[in-house]
């Protein structure tokens, strides 16, 4: 079963998918997807990695480019790390059993039957303390980052596939970490996919 994890910013989301990947015995792509994605491009990864789940330019011209000839240097950087990173994912998929967390792996993917697409979220609150405790962001500066971010993860998302970023209907389940914690969320996650492979 392919796994995808959507997530709110600061909600644990990253860390919710590689406890859930070793409860699994899964794969886990989060970052990794990005470092295959600019070594096939023939990209520096400390390059790219500024732009990765960063929208720009124009959807319709960029989708017509990609419909009707490789990915080139025509594209903007963001968008030709996006579209190398999408055929990353096809890719990843094909060898079964994973977890990926981000980059629109839900759309990517939507015609493969067996994927279980996961969106985490938590409180402001919640939040807030997580990038403290994690991330070391002052406190003082968490609303900001968390706006930012949310912000652009949205667009990324909303750019790409056209739907919208964190709708319930995009998603087959929403955890609040707040309320499950990281290890508990994994848990629940762990097992609705062991009843999803009893069916």
């Amino acid at each position: 079963m392919i796994i995808t994890i959507d997530r709110k910013y600061g909600s644990g989301g990253r860390m919710v998918g590689e406890k859930l990947a070793k409860l699994l015995g899964y794969r886990f792509y989060d970052r990794e997807l990005l470092k295959i994605a600019a070594r096939e491009s023939g990209m520096h990864e400390d390059v790219v990695s500024h732009f990765d789940e960063r929208p720009a330019g124009s959807l319709l011209y960029s989708t017509f480019l990609y419909a009707t000839m490789p990915v080139t240097d025509a594209l903007p950087l963001n968008q030709k790390l996006a579209f190398a990173q999408f055929d990353v994912i096809r890719r990843v998929a094909q060898d079964g059993d994973c977890v990926i967390v981000g980059r629109c792996a839900d759309y990517v993917l939507q015609e493969q039957h067996d994927c279980f697409n996961v969106f985490v979220t938590a409180s402001t609150d919640v939040r807030r303390e997580r990038l403290v405790k994690y991330y070391g962001i002052p406190s003082e500066l968490t609303d900001k980052t968390i706006k930012k971010e949310d912000k652009m993860r949205s667009e990324y998302y909303n750019f790409f596939t056209q739907r919208k970023w964190g709708d319930a209907s995009n998603y087959h389940m929403t955890v609040d970490t707040g309320r499950f914690t990281l290890d508990g969320a994994a848990a629940l996650l762990a097992d609705a996919v062991h009843r999803l492979e009893a069916l």
